[in-house]
């Protein structure tokens, strides 16, 4: 049997994911959004920690309740553990049902991101497009969602997101075609979510876009968290200053199959 975690519980739950280097992690254990369950609510010995599509695992991987815990998905899943035993677990519990590939994770180190440098990357907007602070109004505008479903999706909703969040849109013929938003947020700073439309990549959009975003983050002593989905992210995350630390293995697991 699992259990819901409240915020005292998060708080027991520290060093049981302390190996694993995620800001995510952080937004749920420090009661910021997100879901964690337990086995036991006095002594848990495995847990799970959830936002939006992220799911991390840790603690004992050889007992029924972190059988319990890998059956307590969303239908689509990317799931991140820390030892040889989940990544087994997974891959037993989960046979059929996932794909293994690589995420990159960077140095937090707020000094490898130069404002001098950001700055020059911004200046390279083209003619006929404007960089807006994300409100109400692009919140709500279809050619945002369109273009990634996890910019706000984290939030409780829209003002919460506004309240708490962070983001900018550029807008090109009344249309947001690239966005930089805080997909969570943590005591510390933010992880970043960074989408452009097919249209309009390879014009430097995303690049200046994040960087506003990045300077944003800095002026209020928050630190924007990168973590690269695939190598495209990998070089734009490079290009801006921030530096690889290492590959780490991610599960994508389809749990409508």
């Amino acid at each position: 049997m699992i259990f819901e975690a409240d915020i005292h519980v998060r708080q027991k739950l520290i060093p049981m994911f302390e190996k694993i280097d995620s800001t995510i992690i952080l937004s749920c254990l420090q009661g910021h959004m997100g879901t964690a369950w337990v086995d036991d609510l006095e002594n848990p010995t495995v847990a799970q920690i959830t936002v939006g599509i992220f799911v991390f695992f840790a603690g004992n991987a050889d007992t029924k309740a972190a059988e319990e815990l890998l059956c307590n998905l969303p239908d689509f899943t990317l799931a991140i553990v820390d030892s040889v035993e989940w990544k087994n677990r997974i891959e037993t519990v989960h046979v059929g049902s996932i794909e293994k590939f690589q995420r990159y994770r960077f140095e937090k180190n707020s000094e490898h991101l130069n404002r001098k440098h950001i700055q020059s990357l911004i200046s390279t907007l083209p003619e006929g497009y404007e960089v807006k602070r994300i409100d109400k109004t692009i919140a709500k505008d279809s050619s945002f969602h369109e273009l990634s479903e996890d910019f706000v999706s984290q939030f409780d909703s829209i003002d919460d997101f506004i309240n708490r969040g962070i983001g900018y849109a550029i807008i090109n013929n009344g249309h947001v075609v690239s966005a930089a938003t805080s997909f969570s947020i943590y005591d510390g700073g933010i992880e970043i979510e960074v989408a452009s439309h097919p249209d309009y990549r390879r014009k430097g959009l995303a690049t200046i876009v994040a960087s506003i975003l990045i300077l944003d983050c800095l002026d209020k002593g928050k630190y924007p968290n990168w973590d690269g989905a695939n190598e495209e992210s990998v070089k734009l995350a490079q290009k801006i200053g921030y530096k690889l630390q290492e590959s780490y293995d991610t599960y994508f697991i389809n749990n409508e199959k």
